[in-house]
């Protein structure tokens, strides 16, 4: 039992993706990816597609790597399927960013899902036993009069529920944090970029976009981070650099081809590309 969402964001493809198995009435779901935008409707289809005699949904979170606001209609949409079928979810295991959303949240961070109310009251209403009701007004004399006499310390006062406001806000702070640490290391990757970008103008008599073009393309039929491909293709054009690795080379070879429309030649000089001795 497998779901899976595909949600744009910050101009790629995010993915969630909901493994599940039922056991003796438990179902157990693996969600894997980003709780963003379109999470929710993942999750509604695969309790849809639960048993109906499912008595218990354990989620285990750790796959989850990053949660916005989104995360909070997941959990919610998960707790309305438990009060509604009136059976126990869990959300476990939660790490990294996600559970530092839940902790600027005011959620337990081990099971944000956990309530205190008695699970054998599925309205999380328990009223006290030896508390007679009053059947009469006499009866609701005497305890009114037991109440007066016996007045019973008022409770303290728990600490605030965080405002829906403030819950997005906060959320809202740690996304732009985490635009800003992926601007600062687009910075410091840019210069080496930048001379890769040159040396493929220089070789291929090619316009700076299409260089562009030609790193990027290499880098995803490579599986190799952007920066790394800059740098084999910089440290490639020196005199006594070393070639890029076998894969990389075929890689760029491609791309060239590909985004060039020219026939696969040197990558990062006007000589023919080195072999590795083996």
């Amino acid at each position: 039992m497998t779901s899976a969402a595909h949600t744009p964001l910050a101009g790629r493809l995010n993915t969630l993706v909901i493994d599940g198995r039922v056991d003796a009435g438990r179902a157990v779901l693996v969600p894997r990816g980003e709780l963003v935008h379109g999470c929710a409707d993942t999750l509604a289809r695969t309790l849809k597609d639960l048993p109906a005699d499912t008595s218990r949904v354990d989620l285990d979170m750790g796959g989850v790597v990053f949660m916005d606001t989104a995360g909070l209609q997941f959990l919610d949409l998960l707790d309305s399927y438990g009060h509604r079928h009136r059976i126990p979810v869990r959300a476990t295991h939660w790490n990294g960013q996600p559970r530092r959303i839940l902790e600027l949240a005011g959620l337990d961070t081990s099971d944000p899902l956990h309530h205190t109310a008695d699970p054998s009251d599925p309205s999380g209403l328990s009223c006290p036993s030896d508390l007679p009701y009053p059947s009469d007004a006499s009866d609701l004399s005497a305890l009114s009069d037991l109440s007066l006499s016996n007045p019973e310390p008022a409770p303290e006062p728990g600490p605030p529920a965080a405002s829906a406001v403030a819950l997005e806000r906060a959320e809202q702070l740690d996304v732009l944090r985490e635009e800003v640490e992926q601007l600062r290391r687009a910075i410091v990757s840019r210069p080496v970029i930048d001379q890769a970008r040159g040396v493929l103008m220089a070789t291929h008599a090619c316009t700076s976009d299409e260089a562009w073009n030609v790193l990027r393309e290499a880098s995803q039929l490579s599986n190799t981070k952007l920066r790394t491909v800059a740098a084999a293709v910089t440290a490639g054009a020196e005199t006594d650099g070393p070639a890029p690795p076998q894969e990389l080379r075929r890689a760029l070879r491609t791309a060239i081809t590909r985004c060039l429309g020219r026939p696969r030649q040197d990558i990062v000089t006007t000589t023919p590309i080195r072999q590795d001795p083996s």
